[in-house]
């Protein structure tokens, strides 16, 4: 036998025994995705440990130091920080989503979930209130396709977006469905209404009631208003947060009204933005903390949460007293094109406000305020410049350049106020039951967005809070900041598997360089992404990938104790 023969012989008993022997099937992989060898932060706030994550549809299924069994993808987070995603607790991203699925400001900073409602929510909804939605919208177009906030948040996901979204409902909104935006007071059987709407609200899923009361026609609703509306979400678990009726000279009694509510309904609450407003407040941040750890220790679960600036964020309608906003935008211009109003205008923008939150006079004048965004096309060139600039160009005074400005552009005008104490911004930002907010959408700097200029925290709230004042300043632990971004919002929502590393939860996740993750985003340019986040899974999937965004849109409504979707229903309970 040749060897050529004696090399087809032995082929052929091979194929021989490989026929009768049955063929075995490859183990499936026990995983989607491993992130291996990284530095864990579970999201409690304990130190760091190296070890494995791995991720099974859209939960994460292991955590610990060796995923046992093999994964379809397996990404080395070999140096790199792997936390639960962050939560974003005041976000304004209700529009850039329409426009932009992506939200990449966010994403980039290690975002999975935009919480929405400061006062205003996207439902519910009156026929009129759509009217008005679509009219006074600015850069941003879309059509007002829902009526309730649950069909809003639905109709959003099922568009696709990335990261995950939830909202309060909003004391405004409910406000303006059953009264309008006139100041007046609502009649008991009007505020049954305004109730009902909670309550339904609060069962489609809400988080609970969002206020914003130093602006019109939110500043119109008194204490025993807020409470009857919060008592519907004290009976569902909710959350009560607000920015409070003052920020700066009437700051303490604001905070009391907050406790009040909180103490007299049971509703966990909530101050947005924590900060003290205008120089001459500054020193309150000591009687401000005060009070709330009074509280706490009183047994009340009152929070805050902040955004890592000096400077802050609002409209112009901010600079002008409320009586004048009474009956919405439409009112408010009309009434400023009378020679005597503005007159009195003229008069009380200058003097500390009387009933109301001057933020003219808290920023220091007219070279404190920033135009930031305008409606009209002919007045965007204007944007980056101050009050004071603006009226040195038109020989008019401060005070009847913002009234024109208004008139002109027909919106509220997007300023960025000079107000807050760096001293105090890195104190508050070390307190323990303190979370973060960007109060700023989730954009990219392409599109409508290059109309106007936003405040840098939309680009750099998260990353300013890890990178800054975590890493740089020392304000915190590494792990305590994470903490605050994940498992104490979480817990203040009362949201379910998420802001935590462990089997079971949603794998919403952050991957990012601790050395180098950092903000870049200022005034003078604001629209600049954060860099150091490597990898961010939302639901399973990654939408950020090796610093890069990728197709994906898993983005889901999160919804709050309430909703009568949870097995066995919701936690309301009835009167």
């Amino acid at each position: 036998m040749t060897p050529w023969t004696r090399a087809i012989a032995v082929a052929l008993s091979a194929t021989t025994l490989i026929s009768a022997t049955p063929a075995r099937k490859p183990a499936a992989p026990a995983y989607d995705t491993v992130l291996k060898g990284g530095t864990i932060y579970d999201g409690l706030g304990g130190a760091g440990v190296i070890g494995d994550v791995a991720i099974k549809g859209d939960r994460i299924v292991y955590v610990g130091p060796k995923a046992p069994g093999a994964a379809r993808t397996t990404i080395d987070a070999k140096g790199l920080a792997v936390a639960p995603g962050f939560i974003n607790m005041l976000s304004w991203a209700v529009e850039s989503l329409i426009a932009d699925g992506r939200g990449l400001s966010d994403i980039r900073q290690g975002v999975t979930l935009e919480v929405f409602g400061e006062g205003d929510s996207f439902g519910p909804m009156t026929p009129e209130m759509k009217k008005l939605a679509t009219d006074r919208q600015s850069d941003v177009k879309y059509p007002v396709e829902w009526t309730t906030l649950a069909d809003y948040l639905d109709w959003l996901t099922k568009r696709g977006i990335a990261p995950n979204v939830a909202s309060f409902v909003g004391a405004t909104t409910v406000r303006a469905n059953v009264l309008g935006e006139e100041d007046i007071d609502p009649t008991p059987a009007q505020l049954q209404q305004m109730r009902a709407l909670v309550a339904k609200a609060m069962r489609d899923g809400a988080i609970g009631v969002g206020s914003s009361l130093i602006y019109a026609p939110a500043s119109y609703a008194e204490t025993p208003e807020l409470i009857a509306l919060v008592d519907e979400v004290g009976r569902c678990d909710g959350l009560y947060i607000s920015h409070m009726r003052s920020e700066g000279d009437r700051l303490l009694e604001a905070i009391d009204e907050l406790i009040e509510i909180s103490r007299k309904t049971g509703a966990r609450a909530e101050i947005y933005h924590f900060k003290q407003a205008g120089k001459d407040n500054w020193p309150k941040i000591d009687a401000a903390i005060a009070r709330v750890e009074a509280a706490r220790k009183a047994g009340l679960k009152i929070t805050a949460d902040m955004y890592p600036y000096t400077i802050a964020g609002s409209g112009l309608d901010a600079s002008m007293p409320t009586w004048v906003q009474s009956g919405g935008l439409e009112k408010w211009i009309e009434r400023m094109k009378d020679p005597k109003v503005r007159a009195r205008l003229t008069d009380e923008i200058r003097k500390p406000g009387v009933g109301w939150e001057n933020m003219y006079r808290a920023s220091g004048g007219a070279d404190g305020l920033i135009a930031a965004g305008f409606k009209s096309e002919k007045l965007k060139p204007l944007t980056g410049k101050t009050i004071a600039e603006i009226a040195a160009m038109r020989g008019t005074s401060p005070e009847e350049t913002m009234m024109d400005l208004v008139i002109e552009d027909g919106s509220r005008v997007g300023i960025i106020y000079r107000i807050m104490d760096e001293a105090n911004v890195a104190r508050a930002v070390a307190l323990p039951w303190m979370s973060f907010g960007s109060d700023a959408d989730a954009q990219a700097p392409e599109g409508p967005f290059l109309k106007s200029q936003p405040h840098p925290r939309t680009y750099g709230t998260f990353a300013r809070v890890i990178g800054h004042y975590a890493r740089d300043e020392r304000r915190m632990p590494m792990a305590e900041a994470i903490r605050r971004m994940t498992s104490l919002p979480a817990a203040n929502l009362g949201i379910k598997e998420r802001g935590r590393l462990a089997p079971g939860y949603h794998a919403d996740i952050a991957v990012f360089d601790p050395k180098t993750f950092v903000d870049h985003a200022t005034v003078q340019q604001p629209q600049a992404f954060a860099t150091g986040m490597r990898t961010v899974f939302v639901n399973g999937q990654a939408v950020l990938r090796d610093g890069q965004p990728t197709t994906n849109r898993p983005g889901q409504v999160v919804r709050g104790p309430g909703w009568t979707g949870w097995p066995g229903g919701g936690a309301c309970r009835k009167r």
